[in-house]
C-alpha cells in the first residue's frame, strides 16, 4: 500500500542555477551531492520539511514542453499558511509570479510561478 510521495525527480538545464533557485529562493537544503562522472551528470538531493527532490543535470537533455499545457506531470504544488508573503519574498528575488486566483471549488487562493527551466509551480494556501 503507497504511503506518501517519497520524492519529486527534476532535471535541470543549469544544474547550479536550479540548485541556487531550490535552496536560496524557495528554501530547500542540499542534503547531498555527487557528480557521476560516468553519465557526465550531478545528482543534488534537496529538503524541506518531508518534502525532497532530486535535482539531476543531464547533458543535451530535451526541453520539457510546457506551454500549451502536454500530457504527463503538469506541475508542482506547495503548501504555504501565508501566501501573500510567500510571493512578496519570491518577487523580491526577481521572479515573475502570476496573479492571485481563487480555486472554485475550494475556496483557496493559489497562484503559479516557474523555474529556471520553466517547470511551473504552484503556491497553494491552507
Amino acid at each position: 500500500m503507497l504511503l506518501s510521495i517519497h520524492h519529486v525527480a527534476i532535471i535541470a538545464s543549469d544544474y547550479a542555477a536550479s540548485k541556487r533557485f531550490y535552496t536560496e529562493v524557495l528554501g530547500f537544503e542540499l542534503a547531498a551531492e555527487h557528480f557521476r562522472a560516468e553519465r557526465n551528470s550531478w545528482k543534488g538531493d534537496l529538503t524541506l520539511g518531508s518534502i525532497q527532490i532530486e535535482l539531476f543535470s543531464f547533458p543535451d537533455a530535451p526541453l520539457r514542453p510546457s506551454r500549451p499545457e502536454a500530457q504527463g506531470l503538469r506541475h508542482l504544488a506547495f503548501s504555504v499558511d501565508d501566501l501573500n508573503a510567500v510571493v512578496a519574498g519570491i518577487a523580491a528575488r526577481g521572479i515573475d509570479v502570476e496573479p492571485v486566483r481563487v480555486d472554485p471549488y475550494t475556496g483557496k487562493r493559489f497562484t503559479f510561478f516557474a523555474d529556471p527551466d520553466g517547470l511551473p509551480l504552484e503556491l497553494y494556501e491552507g
